[in-house]
């Protein structure tokens, strides 16, 4: 999968910053340090589907992105926050 750029609402920045303690920039990191993408649903819209991204940071940390892919590769993010435990065995066995 190629993500060419990124779209944020300034609603969900301010979600995942207060909620999650995750940046934008944190969040972005993970589709540029080989994340393990998995489709979570079909979208309504035709080429519009929900997926996740989980990878690390480049400090390190366990994070995890769900994301609407647009058709012109562009990445509208929904949410970002740590792996819990299972997701992290889960990223380990796939990596």
């Amino acid at each position: 999968m190629r993500i060419e750029e990124f779209i944020w609402l300034p609603g969900i920045i301010e979600k995942i910053l207060s909620k999650h303690h995750v940046t934008p920039e944190a969040a972005e990191q993970i589709f540029y340090n080989r994340p393990h993408y998995r489709l979570l649903e079909k979208g309504r819209i035709h080429g519009e589907d929900m997926y996740t991204a989980s990878g690390q940071t480049d400090a390190g940390r366990y994070l995890i992105i769900f994301f609407i892919i647009k058709p012109s590769n562009k990445a509208l993010i929904i949410s970002a926050r740590d792996m819990d435990r299972s997701e992290r065995k889960y990223y380990g066995r796939k990596t």
